[in-house]
This record gives structure tokens, sequence and C-alpha cells, in this order.
């Protein structure tokens, strides 16, 4: 059963339909002047279809991608196939505002957009019709999702107190160094530090004034790394870094600028003053190293040596002449 041509006066029908529809509607000729300009493109765009009509579209409307819409059309016209884009490739084509700005996540629509070709009679592409969807509420909610599991992803990996990589991804990240440096070996050093005497602040001061202190270090860390080291809390009152792209001669410039730093601190909790200092070891990876543990071992024992040896000061690996040590106990 076929049904009835639509009659020249029911054409007004389908211009009301297309008035109406909550997406966008351009249709535009080969040189890109507008045909057809929707309701939903005159209500976002402050833009008049009577004023648009038959005027380039790149003439009349702002921040258009222009090369990349032209790149669109060519493709569609070759393809004779629609070409899609979402939001998460681009996140609009025309520059709207978001219609919900307060609870989006942007300023702006995000939008999925369709390139048609459209065929003549002929058989051949005469005009090309761009479908604008506004997507914001969906986006804000998958990017809203992103965030929290973000979040979420930090606070798995982040010390508490420190701010600073916690054990488990620290640990993780060392795994990684060494694994890297098996398939390209770069210079990367490992440095572990512990605070002297750290129990008989606590003991003299507090706990709460012990944590204090725990996050001057972390801060004074923070301030003399670069962005590519990993800072992480290895235990109590012990850190490790891993030393990017430095060799063991860097690396004890670097440990001892720290180690100066962090001996002319002053931490002020409530009405004390409290002064402490810290000891360093360090260990370039080497091709002999067998494995990740074996090379916190090495800087582990460096560190020890630190401690055994006077305190607020750096050994490193295969450079500082260790010395056989009289056990002077446990550290305190």
């Amino acid at each position: 059963m076929s049904s009835a041509p639509i009659e020249f006066e029911d054409f007004h029908w389908l211009l009301d339909i297309l008035q109406s529809l909550e997406v966008g509607l351009v249709v535009l000729d080969m040189d890109y002047k507008v045909l057809v300009w929707n309701g939903f493109m005159e209500n976002h765009s402050g833009i008049n279809g009577a004023a648009i009509h038959e005027k380039c579209m790149f003439d009349y409307v702002k921040n258009l991608p222009r090369e990349w819409l032209e790149k669109k059309v060519e493709d569609a016209i070759v393809l004779r196939t629609p070409v899609f884009s979402t939001w998460e490739q681009r996140q609009y084509l025309f520059q709207f505002k978001a219609t919900r700005p307060f609870t989006g996540m942007s300023e702006y629509m995000y939008q999925n957009v369709t390139v048609m070709p459209l065929k003549s009679i002929h058989g051949g592409v005469s005009q090309i019709c761009i479908i604008v969807y506004d997507v914001t509420d969906s986006a804000s909610n998958q990017l809203g999702l992103h965030k929290a599991n973000e979040q979420l992803r930090q606070l798995s990996i982040t010390d508490g107190l420190t701010k600073l990589y916690n054990r488990a991804y620290w640990q993780e990240c060392l795994s990684q160094e060494y694994n890297r440096y098996q398939r390209k070996p770069i210079d990367v050093t490992l440095m572990m530090m512990d605070i002297d005497f750290f129990k008989k602040v606590n003991d003299t001061y507090g706990h709460p004034a012990g944590d204090a202190v725990l996050r001057k270090l972390s801060e004074t860390l923070k301030s003399h790394l670069r962005s590519t080291d990993v800072a992480g809390r290895y235990g109590g009152e012990e850190f490790a870094i891993i030393l990017l792209d430095s060799d063991v001669i860097k690396s004890i410039t670097v440990a001892e600028r720290l180690r100066k730093a962090v001996e002319a601190i002053v931490v002020h909790y409530e009405n004390m003053v409290i002064k402490f200092t810290i000891s360093v070891g360090l260990c370039q990876l080497e091709k002999d190293t067998a494995s990740a543990k074996d090379w916190l071992i090495n800087t582990d024992n460096c560190l020890y040596y630190s401690k055994k040896n006077g305190r607020n000061q750096v050994t490193a690996y295969g450079v500082t002449e260790m010395k056989p040590l009289e056990d002077k106990g446990p550290d305190h």
C-alpha cells in the first residue's frame, strides 16, 4: 500500500516539525550557504534563520572550526555516508552556552554531531546536512563519574598524612621503573631517608607534633624534587624517592641540598619549637642489580650506614667508603 504524495500546502507541517526539533538542523549548499537553520539553532546561536538564509555560515557564526568541519564534509561526500563526531572527540562544533551552567561540567554545550551528504535527484551530492545533538547532561554525568573515580584512585594511592604516595603504590612504581630499566637503561637512582631520633620527637612533644614534623618534611620534599621524581612514605618516618634521569653523583648533590634544607627547618607546633635532621641512603640502578628488591636493599643498607655512622649525612652505594661499624643499638 503506497502512501499518498505530500501536497504543496502540507509542506508547512514539515517546516513546523523541523523548527520544533530538539536537535540542531542545518542544511548548507556546497559553498556553505545556509538553506535551513531551525529553531534549535536560532535559540542557541541568537541568529535568526531569515538573517542567515543563503549567507555563508562561516561569515555569521563565530568560533567555528572551519578546517575540521570542511574535512568532515569532504569525508561525507567522498564516502557518500554520514560522518559522526562525539563530544569525547570534540566537545562542540557550535560554541553554544551550556543549558545547565551551574550543574554542568563546562560553560559550553557538549555536542554529538552528524554530517550527512544530501543527494540530488541526479545522484550527486548537492547539499550537506548537519545535525547537532545536545548531550550536555549525559556528558556531565560521565565526566562526573570519571572525576569521582579519579578522586577515589588518588585516595587509594596517597598517604593521608603526608599526601605523598603510599607504600603499596610507591613499591609498584619501583617495580615498574626496574622493569623499564631492563628494556631501556637510563640513569635512575633510589633515595631513602629517615628522620633522626623520631621516636624522641614523639616521646618529647607528642604524636601530633610528630605528625607536624612528617608533614613539614613532605612539604620540603615536594619543593625540592622535580615533577618527574616519585616520592612516597615508605613507613612511619621513612621516605623513599625514585630520582629519574639522575645518576648517583647528581643524586648526591640533590640529597645534600635536601639534607641541609631539612637541617634548617624549624617546626612551630603550639608553643613548641622542634628541629630535626635526616639520614639518607642512595643507590643507582645498575645492570647487575638482580631485582627491584635488591635495589631497595642496597639503598636501605646505605641509609642504615648513615644512621649508624652519626646521622644527618648521605651515604651513596659504590661511592661512599663504608667502613665496618660497631652496633650502637637501635636508633632512638
